[in-house]
């Protein structure tokens, strides 16, 4: 399958465009993308049970971090893997909802999408688990 070409019209012109409205820029489109963000989070933490999970291993794990980690860089190591983590189910949620919305029967290619987007969380989950396992193991065996 190949990509749409531009023709000389311009047919595909909005493409390249900046998609922010104009005069909304700085302060307003950062509050914008804010308020964005805010929803974002309420939706997932209210509706898919694994980014609560996730979440709340997240709150727990901060204050265990601290004393797992050797230095201030295995702590950003730790706790970043799991807002990684966090970020990559929201954005499989995020797909998973758009293909429910498109195609809301089973179809072949959605399950592919949706079994790509959860090997995209679980690629996650095994970064988080190397870095946990390795802190530990740093911390406590080595």
């Amino acid at each position: 399958m190949t990509s749409p070409q531009p023709t000389d019209s311009g047919k595909y012109k909005h493409l390249r465009e900046q998609s922010a409205l104009p005069s909304k820029g700085g302060l307003t489109r950062i509050g914008g993308a804010l308020r964005n963000t805010i929803a974002g989070f309420r939706e997932g933490l209210s509706t898919e049970a694994a980014i609560k999970q996730e979440a709340a291993l997240l709150i727990v794990a901060l204050p265990v971090a601290y004393f797992i980690a050797t230095d201030v860089w295995a702590w950003v190591a730790l706790v970043g893997s799991l807002i990684l983590l966090l970020g990559v189910e929201l954005l499989n949620t995020a797909v998973e909802r758009l293909c429910n919305h498109l195609h809301p029967e089973k179809h072949e290619a959605i399950k592919v999408t949706k079994d790509l987007a959860s090997a995209g969380v679980f690629c996650a989950i095994a970064i988080a688990g190397l870095i946990w396992i390795t802190a530990l193991v740093t911390r406590f065996w080595v």
